[in-house]
């Protein structure tokens, strides 16, 4: 473990967990990497651990110098690349983002994403407000209500995402930036309007709590347009953490899947969203991409009334945060290759495909905004084989921030770890596997053994169902991971759970189903 000096912001160390040796001959190394942040600032209070994806991380990945050599900007470029476009202002003056189908339309195909709309914009003045937006908030965070049609079925669900989202905008902290946003084949400012966030102190959110009154059913939905909304107001912030929280109760239906891709390959590491699905009538695979997609946490709200203090956790989640745009940057030894990089807790999310370059054999993984939380993360590492005695550094883990404004010299590391290799021809000490790393295979496991049950069970594959949930079942039990055992004993009759002994339950409540789902990627914690 490298702790570094400490500072405003939170105090980061590593904890490396691992076998380092390996036979003669053998080249996988494997580690379970412990980050954890203490000791911040109190803006904001005491963070949560947020996990990525289904259950997801904030933040965003930014390119930096390898960890301990010279720098070099190995960011990517502004995003500009097909979509989605802005729209005029709606009725009112405020600002509106269209989507690409009318309501009770066909999905058809948007305009491109343009660049300018999603570039980063001049702090404002808040008409109407009592403070400037961005002038020191450090967050600003932008709450995404869905107001189609189906939000008005039963009559009592649109009241409950309005008091959800009033208790959310109660949550704010005095100083932060926010903005509500009507979602449906449009996005519609509902406060404050003019393109601009408000910043929060009581009067500003006593307005906006009585603008959420002429929030109504009506219309298709279009998500990608939400979300590009989002992106320019909290584009007009000067905020390091950029949030977004967004509630649906239906099928993208008016937008294309890939619209709604390209906006979220554009949003991303632009700002973090939280999604959540509120009853049974949406898709588990959107609501969980966009979360994925934007290192934010995903849900199910199956009664409309558990709207309000969700919301309320996710708000005081976001409040929470203290330092964003944290990656993990890993460095590698010529002719060692990165097999993979995930985090395993406190969900399981693969981050392999997000590398972006930093300099030679070196490569950031995006882990988003922190508060005072601790995350583990599994790395994987394919090295040259070597002989007996022979030892040597497999990796590098650091935890890096760009710095400020993407200009200057990069910072040195937050903190940092080393993953070892070390060949033996003691046949014990290379057979023996790390508990940590053990335990984050069998939760990986789980966690794919539940989405593949799920699947064959949709479709009617009912052997292949009832092995991979018997799995699952087994996986969940050894690990002591009870809330996914529990979830999993609504969906089958467990007959012998240490065997994995399961019989499919003829009759699964809809609400159960999308439940198991959508916190199939939820882990625990090695018990140590």
């Amino acid at each position: 473990m490298a702790p570094f000096p400490p500072s405003p912001a939170p105090r980061f160390s590593v904890e490396v967990y691992q076998n380092e040796y390996l036979p003669v001959g053998g080249r996988e190394v494997n580690a379970i990497i412990t980050v954890t942040s203490a000791g911040g600032g109190t803006a904001g209070g005491p963070g949560t651990a947020e996990g990525p994806g289904a259950v997801g991380i904030l933040g965003a990945a930014a390119g930096l110098g390898t960890a301990g050599g010279p720098g070099t900007a190995a960011g990517p470029g502004p995003m500009g690349g097909p979509g989605a476009a802005a729209g005029s202002g709606a009725s009112g003056g405020s600002g509106a983002v269209e989507g690409p189908g009318a309501a009770g339309g066909t999905p058809i195909p948007g305009p491109p994403i343009p660049g300018p709309a999603l570039a980063p914009g001049p702090r404002q003045d808040v008409p109407g407000g009592s403070g400037r937006c961005g002038a020191s908030s450090g967050a600003a965070v932008v709450i995404m209500v869905d107001c189609s049609g189906s939000m008005g079925y039963p009559p009592t669900k649109m009241r409950h995402a309005r008091d959800a989202t009033a208790a959310a905008i109660d949550t704010v902290r005095d100083g932060v930036a926010f903005a509500v946003v009507a979602g449906t084949h449009k996005a519609v400012e509902v406060f404050p309007g003019g393109g601009r966030l408000a910043t929060a102190d009581p009067l500003t959110r006593a307005r906006a709590k009585e603008a959420l009154r002429g929030l109504s059913p009506g219309g298709g939905t279009a998500i990608g347009s939400w979300l590009l909304l989002a992106d320019q107001l909290l584009g007009s912030a000067d905020a390091a953490i950029r949030h977004g929280i967004l509630l649906t109760d239906g099928r993208n239906e008016h937008e294309e899947p890939e619209r709604l891709r390209a906006v979220l390959d554009a949003c991303a590491g632009r700002f973090t969203c939280d999604a959540r699905g509120v009853g049974t009538d949406w898709e588990v695979e959107e609501v969980t991409g966009i979360a994925s997609a934007l290192l934010g946490t995903a849900d199910i709200v199956a009664d409309p009334a558990g709207l309000r203090a969700d919301f309320t956790r996710m708000t005081k989640a976001a409040m929470g945060k203290e330092i964003a745009d944290v990656s993990l940057r890993l460095w590698t030894p010529k002719g060692a290759e990165v097999v993979y990089v995930k985090q395993v807790a406190p969900a399981v999310e693969d981050l392999t495909a997000r590398r972006v370059e930093a300099g030679p054999r070196a490569g950031d993984y995006p882990t988003g905004s922190w508060g005072e939380e601790s995350r583990d993360y599994h790395v994987c590492v394919r090295v040259p084989a070597a002989e007996t005695g022979r030892e040597m550094l497999a990796a590098r883990i650091s935890l890096v921030q760009p710095p400020p404004g993407g200009v200057g010299s990069p910072p040195s590391p937050l903190a940092q770890g080393l993953v070892r290799a070390v060949w033996t021809d003691d046949l014990a000490a290379s057979t023996a596997m790390n508990p940590q790393v053990a335990h984050y295979t069998g939760q990986a496991e789980l966690a794919q053994a539940i989405q593949a049950g799920m699947n064959a069970r949709k479709s009617g594959n009912a052997e292949q169902a009832t092995a991979k949930l018997g799995r699952a079942v087994q996986l969940a039990t050894a690990s002591g991971n009870e809330d996914t055992a529990k979830l999993l004993a609504k969906v089958v009759d467990v007959v012998d759970a240490a065997a994995g002994t399961v019989r499919l339950k003829a009759k699964v409540a809809e609400a159960d189903e999308m439940t198991l789902e959508t916190r199939s990627t939820k882990t625990v914690r090695v018990k140590k």
